[in-house]
């Protein structure tokens, strides 16, 4: 248990990186164990979700060298060359890494459990399951639809024509990797756009990959072909530097190197529609990933918007840091369609009213978002509920408050941002980490 202290005011400057995207490293992990030949991944997001999947693949027979922090050396073993690992598999806090794994091992010829924190164990995985056992997968949940998940040895997967009732990355990677070992064409349509980190990376593997809006589809038994992976720089850790300049007239900042793929920029969108002047400077393309600097500048004051399921898509992991801005504008924000907040690593809508609560604001929580009243943040202390976005956002929202704010159960930071705390102090917050006593 840790609790950061943080002192009222400041302001963000300079020039700031962040680490790399969580999503994607995830991926390259996968992917490169999956392949054949050896892949070298850079930039690598250290944090405990990725070094869970890690470690998994490491369980299962992969060899993964780390060549420095954010360097791995990954030799693949083929779709067919991963071995039972000993014993369970435990994904601490990764939904990502849940999600996904039960797909790629709903098509091997060994039993699987994957295990997790009790965050994750109380988080929805029928959205998953449920279509794989339509394809042939033999899982077993616990009563209410939790993890663990029990994957039994596989028969032959059957490709299926799958209609998600939601838009979820997650969901249709993890169809994607089992459609790799079905017979015939799976394809996943959704009711919207989510994020194609997946298909993107499965083409630079060699595997050919059919995608549209709210569409993707594979052919099952494509080999994939080791590559090197160069990740950029996590657009969700960058989001709280953004909304940290934003909110501050007079700041600026400038984030390099982050992606700024078009299924994941709702956040800039958003800001600059608030009145947040953002441009994007050298923009590049890196291993199938668009990527640029981010230079941020902040008006005299944010203006209050309306913010609908259609950027909510585009920014659902960057919402919590959203509804500090909203703190911060001039007016009433209003965000709706943002149900799926309600089952991430806490119920987000409700854990950011109540904080937001407690700092003074009107923040008036609703069953798919909240509307939320800008006004004057108050010193105090929050409960991040063990939520990394939750903590890193009320965080930023101490260069705006009129007394210090204590932000308690932050540990779980290190999940997508180790070091966070030091570089938000050299960009100038007054940030302290204490064990909680």
């Amino acid at each position: 248990m840790l609790t950061y202290q943080i002192q009222a005011g400041g302001q963000l400057s300079g020039t700031i990186q962040v680490p790399g995207d969580k999503s994607i490293s995830h991926r390259a992990v996968m992917f490169a164990a999956l392949a054949e030949g050896t892949s070298e991944i850079t930039g690598f997001l250290s944090g405990e979700d990725c070094l869970c999947t890690m470690r998994a693949f490491r369980a299962m027979g992969v060899a993964i060298e780390q060549l420095g922090a954010t360097h791995l050396r990954v030799r693949g073993v083929g779709l067919h060359g991963l071995k039972a690992a000993a014993a369970a598999l435990d994904l601490g806090n990764s939904g990502t890494s849940m999600r996904l794994m039960a797909g790629l091992l709903s098509g091997q010829r060994f039993a699987s459990e994957l295990i997790g924190d009790a965050s994750l164990s109380r988080r929805p995985m029928r959205r998953i399951v449920e279509p794989l056992r339509q394809m042939g997968a033999q899982i077993e949940t616990a009563e209410r639809g939790t993890a663990p998940l029990r994957i039994a040895a596989a028969a032959q997967l059957h490709a299926i024509s799958y209609a998600s009732p939601v838009a979820s990355a997650q969901v249709k990677s993890g169809l994607l990797l089992a459609g790799l070992y079905a017979d015939g064409r799976t394809e996943v349509r959704e009711p919207g756009i989510s994020r194609d980190h997946t298909e993107r990376m499965l083409r630079a593997f060699g595997v050919q990959v059919e995608s549209g809006n709210g569409f993707a589809a594979v052919t099952g038994g494509q080999p994939l072909r080791a590559t090197d992976v160069a990740v950029p720089a996590d657009i969700s850790s960058a989001t709280f530097f953004m909304v940290g300049a934003a909110i501050v007239p007079g700041s600026e900042v400038l984030l390099s190197g982050v992606g700024i793929n078009p299924t994941r920029h709702g956040i800039i969108e958003i800001l600059r529609r608030m009145g947040a002047v953002i441009e994007l400077l050298n923009p590049r393309e890196v291993g199938g990933e668009p990527v640029a600097d981010l230079c941020i500048q902040a008006p005299l004051q944010l203006q209050a918007i309306a913010i609908g399921h259609d950027l909510v898509t585009l920014a659902i992991d960057e919402m919590p840091a959203v509804f500090v801005a909203a703190a911060c504008a001039r007016g009433q924000t209003v965000i709706t369609g943002a149900e799926e907040l309600r089952v991430k690593e806490s119920d987000r809508i409700a854990a950011m009213c109540d904080g937001l609560q407690t700092l003074g604001i009107d923040a008036m929580a609703a069953a798919d978002g909240a509307r939320i009243t800008g006004g004057v943040l108050h010193g105090g202390t929050v409960d991040s509920c063990g939520d990394h976005r939750i903590a890193m956002s009320f965080a930023m929202a101490a260069l705006r408050s009129s007394a210090p704010l204590t932000i308690l159960d932050c540990a779980n930071v290190d999940t997508s941002f180790p070091g966070f705390a030091d570089l938000a102090r050299r960009a100038g917050l007054g940030i302290a980490v204490q064990p909680a006593s």
